[in-house]
């Protein structure tokens, strides 16, 4: 007795593994069940692909056994192949999402540090201003190329303080006379 049953699985060219079970439904029939599955998938959604079940005399099942189970073990393999791409790009994803989240932190802590030094220097200028120390406090206000979003203030706090310098006798154009 030759037959081309193992022949005929290999030829379907899909990976996984198979259960097969061959049970007597009464003294004509049988009742084969027969499940497709990857253990290597891990996703959990493979536990839930149902068995095939074929119901038949020995001569039908021989005759129809592999065109019943083509079709559905092919989608079946198909179905692990798309579940392990799915996972591998679900995992990459994860892995980008993390580095955007790190580099969103960083961000928000660099312009942290940014801001607490921009208000630390405006705290020393304005101390410097109420001790008189105009011109050590217009040296302390923070360069404006530094923090842009606060440009119009520092320009604007620059130009108070020059205003409050003390006039110098030499320099001042209202004291020169014209030659």
């Amino acid at each position: 007795m030759e037959t081309n049953f193992f022949k005929s699985i290999l030829s379907l060219q899909v990976a996984g593994n198979w259960k097969i079970n061959i049970a007597k439904e009464d003294t004509e029939k049988l009742i084969v069940s027969v499940l497709f599955f990857n253990d290597t998938i891990g996703d959990d959604a493979r536990k839930k692909v149902p068995p095939i079940l074929l119901k038949g005399t020995p001569e039908e099942l021989d005759n129809g056994f592999f065109e019943a189970i083509t079709e559905p073990v092919k989608d079946t393999a198909m179905l692990f192949a798309n579940m392990e791409q799915f996972l591998k790009e679900k995992e990459q994803a994860k892995i980008h999402s993390q580095m955007e989240k790190d580099d969103i932190l960083k961000r928000d802590k660099e312009k942290s540090e940014l801001q607490k030094q921009y208000e630390s220097a405006m705290k020393k200028a304005d101390e410097l201003e109420t001790a008189g120390k105009f011109k050590e406090a217009w040296m302390k206000v923070p360069p404006a190329d530094l923090y842009p979003e606060y440009k119009d203030i520092i320009h604007a706090r620059k130009a108070e303080l020059s205003d409050k310098f003390p006039i110098d006798l030499f320099n001042d154009p209202k004291t020169e006379e014209p030659c």
